[in-house]
């Protein structure tokens, strides 16, 4: 749905929140879901769904007519694609995704062929006055690659076939005038994982190893192939993200801006926000707190920063909580997405300070045109941190962002 005083945004949710690894319970959860929250909040007006497919979903949507039905359904509906969720390639619910989650990287050519289905699918259904978007995992998870040699080569075969699939939309922009961008979407403990290590990647690796690579498939110049990269290769920022890597949002946005990097969309997200008490006794009541969130199925990364201004990094929720009495630690940030619309959950708290500054920066800025809801851990979550029905905990978090956005000059009441 467009929003902001001068309709200068699509808002949407992910819908990554619905468990389906085939198309058939992926549209069922489209029907189920999608028109009442349209009936909802645009009555009047078309409103954007961020889809989420899994490769197989993919595969199997570009099959029996599949893709032209479902397009005719949206039109009756009064429904418009124009942003994937292309992170998560398989089983993202009721399962252990854990580090599952980055699989297959884009060192394979499994990570192509499965974006290149998405990049089918969203020209075929992008409106022809707008631009696509489909984020992607940030090339790697750094726990599988611990030698640099492992490093450089991932970010080598990444950039190459980063540039493959730029092709594909290149070709695609001057044969149709679509215009679709992959966007990059850093996160903990992956191979690229906050602002610098975002430009470093962009500068040192894509521009010069992928421009080249890009350039001879192309037959231009490297400086049209730049051009062409960093016009189809941009950033999703999730802000609950950048929140858990103690990133200021107007540092990190300003310097992915002053280093030519686009952002193609803004996953609007919150993470949890732990300090921690000096007492024994206040430490283990934050741990009691902490336990029943640390649960199986994702990962969630825990940056601890220290009373020296160190900062330490635990892979996963359960393996922090065995060192919450160390006494240097001063706050823990968890890659656990939480409701938009709650900043305190009795001791805990969330970073949702650091989503309201990003949404001033995209109010300001004016990009990036693409935001899109992302608390994807309903399933998962105390029943204490949701509303009683999924439908209410989506609604819940539009009104809260719709309230952002269309109040510019106001801050959001925290809840």
């Amino acid at each position: 749905m467009k929003v902001g005083r001068a309709s200068s945004f699509h808002l949407t949710y992910c819908t990554n929140v619905h468990p389906g690894e085939r198309w058939e319970a992926t549209f069922e959860n489209l029907k189920t879901y999608v028109p009442e929250l349209k009936r909802q909040l645009s009555p009047e007006a078309p409103f954007g769904v961020g889809l989420r497919l899994s490769n197989r979903a993919a595969r199997e949507l570009l099959q029996n007519n599949r893709l032209s039905r479902f397009k005719r359904w949206l039109d009756e509906q009064r429904l418009y694609v124009f942003t994937i969720n292309g992170f998560p390639y398989g089983h993202f619910h009721r399962q252990v995704v854990k580090d599952r989650a980055y699989a297959p990287d884009w060192r394979t050519r499994d990570r192509v062929d499965y974006t290149l289905h998405l990049v089918r699918i969203l020209a075929a259904l992008l409106p022809s006055d707008m631009e696509g978007s489909i984020s992607t995992s940030p090339l790697s998870y750094k726990p599988w690659l611990n030698e640099e040699a492992a490093r450089q080569d991932a970010f080598r075969k990444g950039s190459v076939h980063l540039a493959d699939v730029a092709a594909e939309l290149v070709r695609l922009r001057e044969r149709t005038d679509t215009l679709l961008h992959i966007d990059l979407e850093p996160e903990p403990d992956c191979l690229i994982e906050d602002a610098a290590e975002t430009v470093s990647f962009v500068e040192d690796w894509l521009l010069p190893v992928g421009g080249a690579h890009l350039a001879e498939q192309l037959g231009v110049s490297q400086e049209e192939a730049a051009n062409h990269l960093l016009r189809h290769i941009r950033v999703c920022y999730d802000t609950c993200h950048f929140a858990v890597e103690y990133e200021d949002p107007e540092t990190a946005l300003a310097r992915l801006k002053d280093a030519g990097i686009r952002l193609g969309k803004m996953h609007l997200s919150a993470a949890l926000k732990v300090p921690l008490p000096e007492q024994t006794t206040g430490r283990r009541e934050v741990g009691e707190r902490l336990r029943p969130l640390a649960e199986a199925t994702y990962l969630h990364q825990v940056i601890e920063r220290r009373t020296d201004g160190r900062f330490h990094r635990y892979p996963d929720l359960p393996v922090a909580l065995d060192h919450i009495q160390r006494e240097e630690a001063c706050e823990w940030r968890i890659h656990y997405h939480v409701p938009l619309f709650m900043e305190r959950y009795g001791a805990l708290l969330s970073t949702q300070s650091d989503l309201l500054e990003s949404l001033a920066w995209v109010r300001r800025e004016k990009t990036p045109p693409h935001l899109e809801i992302e608390t994807y851990t309903w399933d998962v979550l105390p029943s204490d941190m949701k509303e009683t029905s999924l439908l209410d905990s989506i609604r819940r978090e539009y009104d809260w962002v719709l309230s952002c956005l269309e109040r510019p000059s106001e801050r959001a009441p925290h809840e």
